[in-house]
């Protein structure tokens, strides 16, 4: 099942979350900030330094520390730079390296937020159809996640992922 929810992705009881993290995995603004805050800063901060960065594309894992999640996958979006550095495949491979991981590791629930598209700029327009495909397509392989929710800051993104949703095919509960 793919679901969306307009929500805080801290908040979430959720095997992972995924976090959009920097190259560094040093806590930054958004998203990430939040999962560091409410992870505990020192302590996942800690985590990732052991980790030693994460190139852009590909993920690390975490626990999830004091989150209701029992683990955070670090995927490390591309910073938008007009569709000329191949951006979109980079986004690809975030989404479809934290599926990976996410059998890897025999998760059955995911949230994902919207990789790249707050201070990255990555178009939402172009960003969104990438996610739901790159999830779908995950999920109709044998794999043990089981749901997938992409939890999103406000109603227009939210709206933006029910419509690919809808146009794809893909399921989504109202």
């Amino acid at each position: 099942m793919i679901e969306v929810i307009e929500g805080d992705i801290t908040a979430l009881a959720v095997d992972a979350v995924v976090n959009a993290a920097n190259s560094r995995l040093a806590g930054g603004g958004g998203v990430d900030g939040a999962i560091h805050r409410a992870a505990g800063h020192a302590t996942l901060q800690a985590a990732c330094r052991a980790l030693g960065g994460c190139p852009t594309g590909e993920v690390r894992l975490t626990p999830g520390f004091a989150l209701p999640a029992r683990a955070i996958i670090h995927a490390v979006g591309p910073v938008w730079q007009g569709g000329g550095a191949n951006e979109e495949e980079l986004l690809a491979r975030c989404y479809r390296n934290a599926m990976a991981m996410a059998n890897a590791e025999r998760l059955r629930s995911l949230a994902f937020p919207a990789i790249s598209c707050g201070v990255y700029g990555f178009p939402p327009e172009r960003a969104v159809p990438i996610a739901v495909r790159e999830v779908r397509d995950a999920m109709t392989r044998s794999t043990t996640v089981e749901r997938v929710i992409f939890c999103c800051f406000d109603a227009a993104m939210a709206a933006r992922y029910r419509a690919e949703l809808a146009r794809s095919g893909a399921t989504s509960p109202p």
